[in-house]
């Protein structure tokens, strides 16, 4: 599916993130490696998402180094994708959709249908292919951003809490999906302050708290043996969502 040479790994060296004079992100330092489903993980207000969009370049770091073993900033474009929890839909049908995001990715015209009902295919809703994307449920809409994403065969797709607004049997179908996207040798980087989601589906976790990198282990040494007092708590139900806590956050 991948040309030989991989965008991967991703290195993070003292990444900060500030806004409005207020660090969300504080002098984070990991490196993530093709292969394993890496979960971000922390209690709501954390700066899992923030931590994922400058990953995948949606924003840059106040200071701190993002480097990918990739320098070609389009070709690295191309070979990443990003789920968010409320996927945006054009005004137009499911398929027309799933076209669109081939025609900016500069696939040939003759070949995006089929790719487009393929993708959809791989998700379960080609029934549903020309149905207004934006009546769609919020299930369904899920399954069609990923849909997207799939149609581009992604070396590395960022997941945003994408069933925290879902029902559990909506939850199970995307979980499905991000299976099979594993499976088809794709990284998954996913943000969840969910545990159950975070045990069925990560391989590593990456514990965020505060805005810190408190913690990277694989997942089953994190659950069992957690090496931090937060993580602890955390995992136990303690650690509450600060809803303050941007303002606690110590500076870069």
């Amino acid at each position: 599916m991948h040309a030989s040479r991989g965008i991967l790994p991703l290195a993070l060296h003292d990444v900060c993130f500030s806004a409005g004079g207020q660090a969300i992100i504080d002098r984070v330092s990991t490196e993530l490696a093709a292969g394993p489903s890496t979960i971000i993980l922390g209690a709501n207000g954390a700066g899992k998402s923030v931590l994922m969009r400058l990953m995948h370049g949606l924003l840059q770091p106040t200071s701190g180094e993002i480097a990918w073993n990739e320098p070609d900033a389009e070709r690295l474009r191309r070979r990443q994708a990003m789920v968010f929890q409320r996927p945006i839909m054009l005004r137009r049908s499911a398929l027309a959709n799933v076209i669109y995001a081939l025609e900016v990715a500069r696939v040939a015209r003759a070949e995006r249908e089929q790719i487009a009902f393929e993708a959809l295919e791989s998700v379960g809703l080609t029934q549903l292919a020309h149905r207004p994307a934006r009546v769609l449920s919020g299930g369904e809409q899920q399954r069609l951003a990923l849909a997207r994403a799939w149609a581009l065969h992604p070396e590395v797709l960022f997941l945003d809490e994408p069933t925290a607004s879902l029902d559990p049997t909506a939850t199970r179908e995307i979980e499905m999906v991000i299976r099979a996207f594993d499976a088809s040798g794709t990284k998954i980087v996913m943000a969840t302050h969910n545990l159950g989601q975070a045990r069925r589906l990560g391989d590593e976790v990456l514990f965020i708290n505060q805005g810190r990198l408190v913690e990277c282990a694989p997942v089953e040494t994190f659950f069992k043996q957690p090496a931090s007092a937060e993580a602890a708590a955390f995992i136990k139900g303690e650690l509450p969502w600060n809803r303050c806590a941007d303002r606690c956050w110590r500076p870069c």
